[in-house]
């Protein structure tokens, strides 16, 4: 237990999130931030050319802006603030980016584009960005469990919101703001935070990851020129605590994660969809291979879920890809008739609107139980010969083995890349993440990634 009055709340928690170990006292929260790299670089690649990406990159670029940061997968280089911006977006395109269910978001989407580019812009290296970002990644978890599930319960995208802060904590480590100027930066930011969950389903949700990351940087150095705000933001009256969530839970904040870091927590995603919707896709699709499954012999389908999904991933009847990424009866009905759910282009408006997924999809319905925790989904269903089946499975552990999770993200980083660059460009893009804290690594890293157009 910290001893800490609430007035003292920001700065606290920042003196404990930028305190980051050593690579050799914790080699495998160092391991996992790359991965986190590697992860995020596979999924903005990817989704580089997506109609909302293109749309705002044209913005961008009749803007105009002095060249700082290289854009993922475009030759053409804009401004930190429009890189961080347009990186950010498309990193988050596909919605197929990690998780951590402490922030209730996706952690990385809003503090690694902010870093990218601050660090090619000021020539820094790889180790420098990996500390600032676990010290902005443990800053966005301690702040989601301030504020608590009242936050996204009143409609506020976490991701954009408190991941604005992350990214303003990250950056002003990046750029060695002393405790006060980081203060400083997190109050700029906070008054900045916006985006709204209802939005979940359109364009805007991965406009939402983009605007984050540019607040964070941007709040991060007008801190370093003196620009000033309140330095307890979080906790102060009318601050993010008390006009974002019912109460500030400085206790959730401060203990100690059970694993020691939150990010030592990150979820990584091997479906296609929202983070939400794996449960179900997981049970669903293990009765659907035990039993040899095919949807006409399916009477109906029950997916038992808590409540908390209902205005997050029930869009009941999906008219698009994008819908059906937070469609639990879509996602169910892909995973009963073998769809691949790792696979992007499995989210198309066709395969939604085909006559099996339609006839599949009608069978499915959606039951809010409270009983059933926030991570995990209950499937139960009937076949034709009465027979009663039932799967469970809890989305919120984290793989152990890093080794076996390194392996999982190169076969993820290789199905999204090599059809658009080959396999031994995205060899060349694993290894290089790989050594991005060595010295020189970043600038590698970098040169690498500019040559995927």
């Amino acid at each position: 237990m910290h001893d800490t009055s609430p007035r003292d709340f920001t700065k606290t928690l920042l003196r404990i999130c930028t305190r980051v170990p050593q690579a050799d006292q914790a080699p495998d929260a160092w391991r996992l931030a790359r991965q986190c790299v590697l992860d995020w670089v596979a999924v903005t690649l990817a989704a580089r050319h997506e109609p909302l990406v293109d749309a705002l990159a044209a913005s961008l670029v009749e803007e105009g802006a002095t060249p700082q940061a290289i854009v993922l997968g475009r030759s053409l280089r804009l401004s930190c603030m429009q890189a961080a911006l347009l990186n950010g977006t498309a990193s988050h395109a596909l919605d197929y980016d990690d998780v951590n269910y402490a922030l209730m978001g996706h952690p990385t989407v809003p503090v690694l584009p902010a870093l990218l580019a601050l660090a090619e812009h000021r020539r820094l290296e790889g180790e420098a960005l990996l500390a600032a970002f676990m010290a902005g990644y443990e800053f966005e978890c301690r702040v989601g469990l301030a504020v608590g599930p009242s936050h996204y319960a009143r409609g506020f995208h976490a991701t954009a919101t408190v991941g604005a802060l992350g990214a303003a904590v990250a950056c002003a480590r990046l750029l060695g703001l002393d405790a006060n100027a980081m203060a400083h930066a997190v109050g700029i930011a906070a008054t900045q935070t916006a985006g709204l969950k209802s939005m979940f389903g359109t364009d805007c949700k991965p406009l939402h990851a983009g605007n984050a990351a540019r607040t964070g940087l941007l709040s991060a150095l007008l801190a370093a020129r003196g620009f000033t705000s309140r330095t307890d933001s979080l906790e102060c009256e009318q601050g993010f605590a008390a006009t974002h969530a019912d109460r500030l839970d400085a206790e959730a904040a401060l203990a100690e994660p059970p694993l020691g870091l939150h990010l030592r927590a990150n979820l990584f995603k091997y479906h296609a969809s929202c983070y939400e919707t794996h449960a179900t896709i997981e049970a669903t699709a293990r009765l659907r291979r035990e039993h040899d499954l095919r949807p006409a012999a399916i009477d109906w389908v029950e997916i038992r879920v808590n409540p908390y999904c209902d205005r997050i991933c029930n869009i009941a009847e999906p008219a698009t890809g994008l819908q059906a990424k937070f469609s639990l009866k879509q996602t169910a009905a892909f995973a009963l008739t073998g769809v691949d759910t790792a696979d992007v282009a499995s989210f198309s408006d066709a395969l939604v609107g085909s006559a099996e997924s339609s006839a599949t999809r009608a069978k499915c319905r959606v039951v809010l139980d409270p009983l059933v925790p926030a991570s995990q989904s209950v499937v139960r269903l009937r076949d034709c010969h009465g027979q009663l089946l039932e799967a469970h499975h809890d989305a919120s552990r984290p793989m152990v083995d890093l080794d076996h999770q390194q392996t999982r993200l190169e076969a993820k980083a290789h199905s999204l890349l090599d059809g658009l660059h080959g396999s031994a460009r995205c060899d060349e893009i694993v290894r290089a993440v790989n050594g991005m804290g060595a010295p020189g690594g970043l600038v590698q890293m970098l040169g690498r990634l500019a040559q995927c157009v």
